[in-house]
């Protein structure tokens, strides 16, 4: 197990590797991020793992096999934020003692906030029933959790399938409704830094904003505060869902979402084709000035055709969760926009997964 001592040697190689892949494309001095060292993730799931009589969490060495040569007890998981730490064992020693809930248990995902909810979605290996959903109920009350239960076929909701998460950006708090299943950003603190540092790139920026790939609003919201009018994209039904209700609840006037993919918000931008949709909705392109487009795009970065879309804009805010593609998409970008800021965001410590963060303006 990795130690925290060696935080920062795994950062500096971070740093490194970003500074050496990026030499090619003129970039300013890198705004560097630090994470916690552990107990920053508010999502972990595990295997439950039955062996006799006995039950616990296991994980799998990666790339290989899922078995019992590969097993690695979990009784503890420093990445995970103390609050699912502490939940797991108190989950397990009260699935243990009731057979209805231990028999064919499989897989568990924890989902935590900061603000103090806890998501836990059981997963089993036989159809669930209403004696599981009172012992499930028992235990939701005893620890205070919201319980799901997972089968083929069947997911039982005893409460609610999301957690309301408030994360603060420059003192100002921001709430967001997270759904079971969905993506949210597992470092919360981080996710903060984040959105703490778009919010400052854009706020000398005005005009109106184009985001695409926006989730849930996530960083819709903040970066919201800093422009006339926002319209952001987004093509799963249930982002889209959760960031009408994010929207709302934070009062943010002035955003409207496209459920659109960034594919097709590039064909109706550009006039290749229209969306019923788009007047569905009460969407006019006409209406917006667009100076800026924030872009958090997918680990396989942006498509050439949207790629030639973004190139029209003034300002371009990237934040990137693949460096490979990002470094490919500023080749192209740099032909036609000034890297003015570059951040690394260590979203996920000891792993070679490296966030990053670009602000381009058009030469």
């Amino acid at each position: 197990m990795t130690q925290p001592a060696d935080y920062q040697q795994q950062l500096n190689d971070k740093i490194n590797y970003i500074k050496a892949l990026f030499s090619s494309v003129p970039t300013p001095e890198l705004e560097v991020f630090a994470s916690p060292a552990k107990h920053y993730r508010m999502r972990a799931e595990f295997r439950v793992w039955h062996e006799g009589d006995e039950m616990f969490y296991a994980m799998f060495e990666a790339g290989r096999k899922a078995g019992g040569a590969t097993l690695v007890r979990c009784d503890s998981f420093d990445p995970a934020c103390e609050a699912i730490n502490r939940l797991m064992p108190q989950l397990m020693q009260a699935a243990d003692s009731v057979p209805v809930l231990k028999n064919r248990w499989y897989q568990v995902e924890f989902l935590a906030t900061l603000s103090g909810e806890m998501l836990v979605t059981m997963i089993y290996h036989k159809k669930l029933d209403e004696t599981w959903q009172a012992a499930a109920r028992d235990v939701q009350e005893k620890l205070g959790i919201r319980i799901i239960g997972r089968s083929k076929g069947q997911k039982i909701v005893l409460v609610e399938d999301f957690v309301t998460e408030t994360l603060h950006v420059n003192g100002e708090p921001f709430i967001y409704r997270q759904y079971e299943g969905s993506f949210t950003q597992p470092n919360a603190q981080m996710c903060e830094h984040m959105l703490a540092w778009a919010c400052n790139v854009a706020q000398p920026l005005g005009g109106d904003m184009l985001e695409l790939y926006c989730g849930n609003g996530n960083f819709t919201l903040p970066l919201a505060r800093y422009f006339d009018q926002v319209l952001a994209t987004e093509v799963s039904k249930t982002s889209v869902q959760a960031a009408l209700w994010n929207i709302e609840a934070n009062l943010s006037s002035n955003v409207k979402i496209a459920r659109l993919s960034a594919e097709e918000f590039t064909e109706a931008y550009t006039g290749a084709r229209e969306f019923r949709r788009l007047k569905e909705q009460g969407i006019s392109l006409d209406d917006y000035r667009f100076s800026t487009i924030f872009v958090d795009p997918p680990r396989a970065g942006i498509d050439q055709e949207t790629l030639k879309l973004v190139q029209q804009f003034e300002n371009i805010i990237y934040i990137s969760c693949n460096p490979e593609t990002l470094h490919q998409n500023l080749e192209v970008l740099s032909a036609t926009h000034h890297v003015r800021r570059m951040a690394l965001f260590d979203q996920f410590p000891f792993t070679h997964h490296i966030e990053s963060g670009v602000w381009l303006e058009k030469k």
